[in-house]
């Protein structure tokens, strides 16, 4: 039986290398790669794009959807890496995790779109407590995360790398993030989360923040309920762990939280720090922002979109 067949559109890119370095020692898969002279030949790429199994798009927006109207070929299956696709209802949202039946959409889709890291992080922490109703679906949240530098693409990797990046900032202050409307749209959320993202001088990881004001729900959810929501929607599961309370608790007593435990992994972390007093808690998911938030999730949207091994090559 032949090998399935996949090609990397942008495999010279941040995500794309970070995927094609996770398939190339694999043997029940053929990468089909693009002379390095002709990336930029339309006709080269369309032919390439039309003569694989799957098609992983690692392009700007724009360039993704032209890839997309390329494909003239029924049987090929895309899995996009841009934020093009990821609120558009003809694709399936690449967050296996996400709900019951979610991996099977998955399964059965020529069309999948690869969540972002940040969305990643929030919606593993936020999606379940709103489904239970343990977080009212029209309650204004906010959301503070920082990434690793590496999360910005070739020209702050070159900044940082340079020793000319901040130690430390903040941006995206006009609002309007691009991760928001596909945080909003699959949170459950009646409202869009107001999202303050920043980076960090450090080259992979994520810490997404929640703060949960507990005391201004219509219904207090108290620390058990809580964790226990989050324990069974993720039972189970490889790849999104729900940390115990012991783990946290040693947090609480003056240890730091690190950012990059779980780098080189296709984990998030998700972790619950409360208090039934003061009516208070927070939520935390950690994760690699090239890993579960990028190319680690990629690899295995593959593998559930061939029928293979969710955890291959992970």
């Amino acid at each position: 039986m032949a090998k399935p067949t996949v090609f990397i559109d942008g495999e010279a890119g941040t995500t794309g290398l970070q995927i094609r370095d996770r398939l190339q020692s694999r043997h029940d898969i053929e990468l089909v790669s693009i002379d390095p002279d002709k990336r930029k030949d339309r006709s080269e790429r369309q032919k390439l794009l039309n003569a694989v199994d799957v098609a992983i798009l690692c392009l700007p927006d724009a360039a993704a959807r032209e890839s997309v109207s390329l494909v003239t070929n029924p049987a090929v299956k895309i899995l996009d890496a841009s934020t093009a696709h990821r609120t558009d209802p003809e694709w399936v949202y690449g967050f296996p995790e996400l709900e019951p039946g979610q991996r099977g959409a998955i399964a059965s889709s020529h069309r999948v779109s690869n969540p972002g890291c940040y969305p990643t992080g929030f919606l593993a922490c936020v999606r379940p407590l709103v489904a239970s109703g343990l977080i009212p679906n029209d309650y204004p949240i906010s959301l503070n995360a920082t990434s690793g530098y590496t999360g910005g693409g070739r020209k702050l990797i070159e900044t940082y790398e340079a020793n000319s990046g901040y130690p430390y900032g903040i941006y995206g202050l006009g609002f309007g993030h691009k991760h928001v409307a596909e945080m909003h749209r699959y949170s459950g959320l009646s409202h869009p989360p107001l999202f303050v993202p920043a980076v960090g001088n450090v080259a992979q990881g994520m810490l997404v923040q929640i703060p949960l004001p507990l005391h201004a729900f219509g219904s207090v959810p108290t620390s058990d309920r809580l964790h226990d929501a989050l324990r069974k929607a993720y039972e189970g599961e490889q790849f999104v762990n729900v940390m115990a309370a012991d783990s946290t608790e040693k947090l609480r007593n003056g240890t730091f939280l690190d950012i990059d435990t779980v780098n080189g992994t296709n984990l998030v972390q998700i972790f619950l720090f409360s208090n039934d007093n003061t009516q208070e808690a927070l939520l935390v998911a950690r994760l690699d922002n090239l890993g579960k938030g990028a190319s680690g999730a990629a690899v295995q949207n593959l593998n559930i979109m061939l029928g293979f091994e969710e955890s291959l090559g992970l």
